[in-house]
């Protein structure tokens, strides 16, 4: 029977450093960083027992909190089922009450950090935003798309996917050295779609992969200091994305989409069947609209990811805005 437990991801205000808690070296996996929780009760939700360990633990009282994201752990020892929750709201100050060592950790820090292996993918979760915007397949990138790229983001968007199929990457090396010093400007991480060796040589943050080149791998093709997205369609492909250590997918298409015009829409309910068996961070694909976050998050993503729900929006800027506030 799996050990079901609750677990806090809390920002500080700024939102660029996150509490971490040290484990004690009298208990299993002592001297790794964890994030904050404890063991859900009988009789508790999941909301009523981090409410609770967060007070005893830190003094910490939640005025609100969203699902993050559900992993399902095998130890030798225990079997282990971690329902994650971003702390949106809290009060009170800070403190290890039960005597542990607690640190406010910056985002980029936390890769070096060494966890239970039960909490590696909450350190993805807690580091993506709720938004992954890829870029419109285009003839040419020019100059109105590279002011339209960074009006987005000055407006927040903090990962995009470069994707450029038409014409391909040789003939658009120009315009992503253009892409990546934007990107680098404004704080946002820059995902080639493409050959991983391609997004190393152009200083991208990392590569995503389509569904038939991540079959095609049998280990991760980059560092952990780079990030490694894939296309995923099924739970084959899923399972093979988890097994070679992806760091977080996209998934769909959930609704009609004119980027995948023959592909039948899995909906809503396919969709959160397959997040269940999924231990990384997924955001949804296929018709997205801002609207539609928060049903996203319901059905288990980490956010939407979206190309002409933006792109072709009377006021793209606009239209980022109000996703970032859902």
């Amino acid at each position: 029977m799996k050990t079901q437990i609750a677990v806090g991801v809390i920002y500080n205000e700024t939102r660029d450093r996150v509490l971490l808690a040290l484990r004690p070296q009298s208990v299993p996996q002592g001297g790794l960083w964890e994030f904050p929780g404890g063991k859900i009760k009988p009789g508790e939700d999941v909301e009523q027992a981090l409410a609770r360990e967060l007070d005893e633990e830190l003094g910490l009282h939640v005025i609100s909190s969203t699902p993050l994201i559900t992993i399902d752990h095998e130890y030798p020892d225990i079997s282990v089922t971690l329902h994650v929750r971003t702390v949106t709201a809290w009060s009170g100050t800070v403190t290890g009450r039960e005597g542990q060592y607690i640190e406010w950790v910056p985002l980029q820090l936390l890769p070096g950090k060494d966890f239970p292996d039960a909490n590696l993918p909450i350190v993805a979760a807690a580091r993506l935003p709720s938004l992954y915007l890829i870029t419109p397949d285009l003839p040419v990138y020019d100059r109105v798309f590279l002011d339209d790229l960074e009006g987005l983001l000055r407006a927040g968007v903090r990962l995009l996917q470069f994707r450029c199929k038409s014409r391909g990457l040789c003939d658009n090396e120009a315009v992503l050295g253009d892409i990546v010093d934007i990107c680098r400007n404004h704080g946002c991480l820059c995902i080639l779609n493409g050959a991983p060796a391609d997004a190393v040589r152009h200083d991208c943050d990392g590569v995503h992969l389509s569904s038939e080149s991540l079959l095609m791998l049998d280990e991760r093709p980059l560092p952990r200091a780079l990030w490694v997205a894939a296309s995923c369609h099924n739970r084959e492909q899923l399972n093979h994305a988890r097994s070679i250590g992806v760091d977080f997918v996209v998934l769909g298409p959930v609704q009609g989409t004119r980027s995948h015009p023959g592909a039948e829409p899995m909906g809503w309910g396919n969709f959160a069947s397959l997040v269940r068996c999924s231990t990384i961070p997924v955001f949804a694909l296929g018709g997205m609209t801002g609207s539609e976050l928060q049903t996203a998050r319901i059905n288990g993503a980490q956010g939407i990811a979206m190309i002409s729900g933006v792109w072709e929006a009377p006021n793209k800027v606009q239209a980022v805005k109000r996703i970032l506030e859902r």
